[in-house]
């Protein structure tokens, strides 16, 4: 059985599209998911980029094409009051959830339902404060044991090349974005172009290949 490490954060429609896509996406196979929340402003800025929605006309498109990925799935979305927000509430919640801050798939269903399912205000204090009580974690969302586990989830991303959400892990391999499901999937089924020592060499060969524009140093 393949262990995929799912990293999310509630902010990201993909992110929320994808975890309900996960399950339809990889029906059948044997698989076991943790689920890593870590916080998307982090990882853009340890790779000096702006976020989708810092960029106007890429967040409009966004907005389109999530809604209509949406529809198209048939996944309920309503767009919450203010996007983008400050998502750490619901991330360190969502940590606090398990003595070793990895939430279940319960806690991150509600909590993407938080954001994503009704149109309110994802963080306003009376809201964060219901899905509390609800979700009655183990440990205090405040704590500074808390905010350690959320940065170490980040660190441990990084360190795994993570650089955006939803990204999927398994066997040291990211498969990064919804439309990387089929690709993953895949990969899971041991497809000879993803999987083997040929297939590592090819995965591996990128990070070599030439630039014609010099990259900018993080």
């Amino acid at each position: 059985m393949k262990q995929i490490t799912f990293y999310l954060d509630f902010i990201s429609p993909y992110a929320y599209l994808a975890f309900e896509e996960l399950p339809h996406a990889l029906q059948g196979l044997s698989y076991s998911v943790r689920y890593k929340p870590v916080f998307l402003g982090g990882l853009l800025k340890h790779n000096a980029v702006l976020g989708p929605a810092e960029v106007p006309p890429k967040r409009h498109w966004i907005y389109r094409h999530v809604q209509w990925l949406a529809q198209r799935n048939g996944v309920p979305l309503d767009f919450p009051a203010a996007h983008p927000f400050n998502p750490l509430g619901l991330l360190r919640l969502a940590v606090a959830s398990d003595a070793q801050g990895l939430p279940n798939r319960y806690v991150c269903e509600t909590l993407f339902h938080h954001v994503w399912v009704g149109g309110a205000d994802a963080a306003n204090p009376q809201r964060l404060a219901e899905v509390t009580q609800a979700l009655a974690p183990v440990q205090d969302p405040g704590s500074d044991a808390v905010k350690a586990q959320l940065k170490a989830h980040a660190d441990e991303a990084i360190a795994q090349e993570v650089f955006g959400v939803p990204s999927f892990e398994v066997d040291g391999k990211v498969f990064w974005g919804l439309d990387a499901l089929p690709m993953l999937r895949a990969y899971l089924e041991g497809d000879t172009s993803l999987a083997g020592s040929d297939a590592d060499t090819r995965w591996n060969c990128v990070q070599g290949w030439p630039s014609g524009i010099p990259v900018r140093p993080r």
